[in-house]
């Protein structure tokens, strides 16, 4: 079974988890703007990780628009972002980026990344202070706006490796 892994990585975390799970299981990595939907026609699984922004995966769509192209393959689509992985965090990820049908068909993983705003660009960067802002300006906070703003000045990763496993394990059920 030949297995390929696409990323699209602002900050490095996604990456690095790409990485990780290419070199696990042998399988072939490209960069996000460097593969083309007919590229993954050699393939029988394709793995697909994006970072998270307003809870959007990064790049999806070159997913979402070629599941025709991929209703042979096994795919699985993992999101990483700063907040921690939770049963919650997992199904509004999910919810928002596939509607029921397109989650019958992909397998769906959420690691924790971390956030270096000092890797954000110009644009990223505007729409994270003005995220501060809007945080900073609420009367009560969550436990996870009290963590963003704890980590907004300094760069922090909370990538485990040990985290892969639970994609690792599903391309090998095959």
């Amino acid at each position: 079974m030949k297995t390929v892994v696409i990323y699209k990585s602002k900050t490095g975390f996604t990456r690095k988890y790409a990485d990780w799970i290419a070199e696990e299981l042998s399988a072939d990595i490209f960069e996000f703007e460097k593969v083309t939907a007919d590229m993954l026609a050699d393939y029988n699984t394709v793995i697909y990780g994006g970072g998270l922004y307003a809870v959007s995966i990064n790049g999806i769509k070159l997913i979402l628009e070629n599941l025709d192209k991929l209703k042979d393959k096994r795919i699985i689509v993992f999101a990483t972002g700063a907040s921690p992985a939770r049963e919650e965090t997992s199904d509004e990820i999910r919810n928002k980026n596939f509607t029921t049908e397109q989650q019958k068909r992909i397998h769906f993983f959420y690691m924790r990344g971390g956030f270096d705003y000092s890797k954000l660009k110009t644009f990223d960067r505007m729409l994270m202070t003005l995220l501060k802002w809007k945080i900073k300006g609420k009367k009560e906070l969550t436990e996870d706006e009290k963590g963003m703003l704890a980590i907004y000045d300094k760069p922090v990763d909370f990538t485990r490796k040990d985290n892969i496993n639970k994609v690792v394990d599903c391309v090998r059920k095959q």
